[in-house]
């Protein structure tokens, strides 16, 4: 099994992508703590793990919160001693607005969760990476080519990405490897509103492969990136949008 003896953190683990992975990396062998802001949400995902003969445990997080986020670090070692991997997952979308008619406090959300979420993750695991590690945040296209009416959650996922960069270099010589994925339209709950209106039908075919991707699909790349198979792969962002950027 390619995770084997690991043990991985994966924060927003009670969403689509979140819980593919997890179930993913349970079934290659790795200890799973499941984090998510909804404590039930966490609590199923770590359920469906356990059930399938895995070992995972459950943790609400607000990843905004800088003392659930250490606590969520301290818990996991004290479980189960150290952190093999980290998948920084946990994220909102913008409700579609032209920039001007963004408030300030709807910026300010996006940003608080996307990006210094994912500073906050790194902030506190990093430190107990012992032996080294693997993270992996979650970025998107969007924050690659900028997309219309999304102006925070564009700039929140472009800063994911530059921080990866910046986390990547500053502790490769602890053998410590940080990339991004970059999703493009991902069949999950972000897009449930987006089925309901009339772009949906050129949405959803916007891209070479002329279909949305599947969160077990994303879940094999951070699996890709989590094991030892990417082992000489740092710094860079995996984008994972069946062609849409080639378009």
């Amino acid at each position: 099994m390619r995770l084997e003896n690991k043990v991985a953190i994966v924060t927003g683990g009670g969403g689509d992508i979140g819980r593919a992975t997890a179930l993913r990396f349970a079934k290659e062998g790795a200890k799973v703590a499941v984090a998510d802001i909804s404590e039930e949400a966490a609590k199923q995902t770590a359920d469906m793990i356990k059930k399938m003969g895995g070992d995972a445990e459950s943790i609400q997080c607000n990843m905004t919160v800088p003392k659930d986020v250490q606590d969520m670090a301290d818990r996991v070692i004290d479980s189960y001693g150290k952190i093999d991997i980290y998948f920084g997952n946990a994220g909102v979308n913008s409700e579609e607005k032209k920039l001007p008619d963004v408030s300030l406090e709807e910026w300010n959300q996006v940003m608080d969760v996307n990006i210094t979420g994912i500073f906050l993750g790194m902030k506190h695991v990093i430190p107990r990476m012992d032996s080294g590690g693997s993270i992996i945040n979650t970025a998107s296209i969007a924050g690659i080519k900028g997309q219309k009416l999304v102006s925070a959650y564009s700039a929140s996922k472009s800063g994911v990405i530059t921080l990866t960069k910046t986390a990547a270099t500053e502790f490769g010589r602890k053998n410590i490897r940080v990339n991004a994925i970059a999703p493009g339209i991902i069949d999950t709950n972000m897009v449930e509103d987006w089925k309901k209106t009339d772009k949906w039908p050129v949405l959803s075919t916007a891209n070479a492969l002329r279909r949305i991707g599947e969160p077990e699909e994303i879940a094999n790349a951070v699996l890709f990136l989590a094991s030892d198979e990417a082992s000489f792969i740092t710094g860079e962002t995996l984008v994972i949008d069946g062609g849409t950027l080639n378009l």
